[in-house]
């Protein structure tokens, strides 16, 4: 650590390493302190301390949450590869605008640690920029974040808006068409600390592609899943559960997860195709996934956040844009979906939950 910069500069402040413990160290005296600020003061003195590794948890939304111990070595590196990425510099205004208790909301500071820019600090929420004043050149934010707060963004002449912890929905990237700042969704995992591609979502560089970062490498597994090299990052290969598409070394098309194929009747099915041709006709919250099915093996069905359904309506549109093995066999209309705490729906929950009302 000692190679790297302890000082950090919150809120237009600069604090040196003394000064910063001092600071966190009042403000967690602080009686009823805002848990959000907590998380954040926590750890910042968790960065500061000797210990060598941090310990995160995954957020559980695509499987069982898990524990991983991550080295502060592998978070400075994966903070320099977005410092160059980006040229974050003192001069940069972020905001912090997820929980520092999560990876991605560790990450911001990490990187305001390492690049010197000024970290803005804001309650985590829908939409996390109503009381932002000043000129802001980065931030990270989620797709439920993104979607609450459009009109708060179209005011942005410049900067760059960082997406991740979820998929952009088509309607949501087809908003982010009238925004001026760049809009970058981010391919990543706990595992590897933060992204390792980036994909720009509007502009006229917009792509469908992602673009792997320097120093990381990918190769496909004989399942057509993606396989990450990344030295600075993770000791060993990660092999992914995601099937995706190469047009180049260093170029991805994403196109959903392994482990959420559905088998139906020996067709195996990518719920995120069949979500991505739905997306433009569905404007509540939606996913695809698969019931058990007594003939086919699975089912394809279709969970909607409604309290009730138009069966005429989805029948119609089924036949229009989906193939026949794509059509749902069930929809199941849910008044409330399951959340995680940075907008992800908690599919297997939801699916889990329904199963045993049966």
């Amino acid at each position: 650590m000692s190679k790297f910069n302890s000082s950090l500069t919150l809120d237009g402040k600069h604090y040196k390493s003394d000064q910063l413990t001092a600071f966190c160290q009042l403000q967690l005296a602080i009686p009823d302190l805002a848990e959000w600020r907590k998380e954040l003061y926590l750890f910042i003195l968790d960065w500061l301390s000797d210990t060598d590794y941090l310990i995160m948890h995954t957020s559980g939304s695509t499987g069982t949450p898990k524990q991983i111990n991550h080295l502060k070595s592998q978070m400075i590196h994966s903070a320099l590869m977005t410092q160059s990425y980006f040229k974050f510099d003192p001069t940069t205004n972020a905001l912090l605008a997820l929980p520092a208790s999560y990876i991605a909301g560790k990450m911001m500071v990490v990187r305001a640690f390492v690049s010197g820019m000024n970290l803005i600090v804001v309650e985590p929420s829908a939409n996390p920029f109503l009381t932002v004043y000043d000129r802001i050149d980065f931030v990270a934010i989620t797709p439920y974040q993104l979607g609450h707060s459009m009109n708060e963004l179209k005011t942005w002449t410049q900067g760059a808006i960082l997406v991740g912890g979820g998929e952009i929905s088509l309607a949501l990237e087809k908003d982010c068409q009238q925004l001026s700042a760049t809009v970058y969704a981010s391919y990543g995992m706990t595992e590897t600390s933060s992204h390792i591609a980036l994909r720009v979502v509007n502009s006229s560089a917009r792509s469908q592609y992602y673009r792997v970062l320097d120093g990381v490498e990918v190769s496909l597994d004989s399942r057509g899943c993606l396989v990450i090299q990344a030295p600075g990052l993770i000791a060993e290969p990660l092999v992914t559960n995601d099937l995706v598409v190469f047009v180049d070394p260093s170029h991805f098309e994403w196109l959903g997860r392994f482990d959420q194929v559905i088998n139906s009747g020996g067709v195996k099915i990518s719920p995120e195709v069949v979500e991505r041709k739905l997306a433009p006709f569905i404007s509540d919250r939606f996913f695809i996934s698969a019931l058990p099915d007594p003939f086919l093996g699975e089912k394809v069905a279709l969970f909607i956040e409604r309290k009730s359904i138009e069966n005429q309506y989805f029948e119609d549109l089924f036949q229009t844009i989906l193939s026949k093995f794509e059509v749902p066999r069930e929809i199941i209309a849910i008044p409330h979906f399951k959340l995680s705490s940075t907008g992800k729906i908690l599919k297997n929950q939801l699916v889990v939950n329904y199963l045993h009302r049966l």
